[in-house]
C-alpha cells in the first residue's frame, strides 16, 4: 500500500498526522502538489512537484494510484476517479470515500457547483476543528490497522 496524498489543499496539521503516521508504521507517503514542499528526512516519505494548472495535481494522483492505495483529499471527483482504480479515500476531516458513498457525495457536490455557477452563496467549509483533526487521526489508523492486517 502506497499513500498519497493531494498536498495543494491539505492543512498542515493533516501532513503532520500523516507524516508520523508514515515513519512510526513504515509506510510509503507521497505529497503531490504544485509547488515545493518540505517533509522530514525518511525513507518512507517524499513530494512530487507538478506542473502548475487546474487539476494537474489530482490528474497526477490519479494516474499514480493503485489497488489497495489511500487518497488523501478533500476533491470529490478526484475521490471518484481514484475509487474506480480501486483505492480509497479519505477527507480531512475524516470522512472515507468508498465505492459504498462516492456517487452519491459526487452528485451532491455537483449540485452545489451548479448553485453557486448561478450566484448561489452556498457558503465554504468551516475551519478545520479539533473534533475534525481527531476524526482523521482515528479513521487513518482503523485504515492503516485494517490494512496491515494479514
Amino acid at each position: 500500500m502506497h499513500i498519497l496524498v493531494d498536498a495543494d489543499a491539505c492543512p498542515n496539521v493533516i501532513k503532520e498526522i500523516l507524516q508520523r503516521a508514515a515513519m512510526r508504521l513504515k509506510i510509503s507517503m507521497t505529497f503531490v502538489a504544485n509547488k515545493s514542499l518540505t517533509v522530514p528526512l525518511s525513507p518512507h516519505l517524499s513530494t512530487l512537484r507538478v506542473g502548475q494548472g487546474f487539476d494537474v495535481v489530482d490528474e497526477t494522483i490519479a494516474e499514480l494510484v493503485k489497488p489497495g492505495d489511500l487518497v488523501i483529499t478533500a476533491d470529490i471527483p478526484l475521490a471518484a476517479k481514484i475509487i474506480e482504480r480501486g483505492a480509497t479515500g479519505l477527507n480531512p476531516r475524516g470522512e472515507l470515500y468508498t465505492k459504498d458513498n462516492i456517487a452519491g457525495r459526487l452528485t451532491m457536490r455537483n449540485m452545489l457547483d451548479e448553485l453557486r455557477s448561478t450566484g448561489v452563496s452556498t457558503g465554504g467549509p468551516a475551519p478545520l476543528s479539533l473534533a475534525d483533526r481527531n476524526a482523521f487521526a482515528n479513521q487513518l489508523d482503523r485504515f492503516l490497522t485494517s490494512a496491515q492486517r494479514p
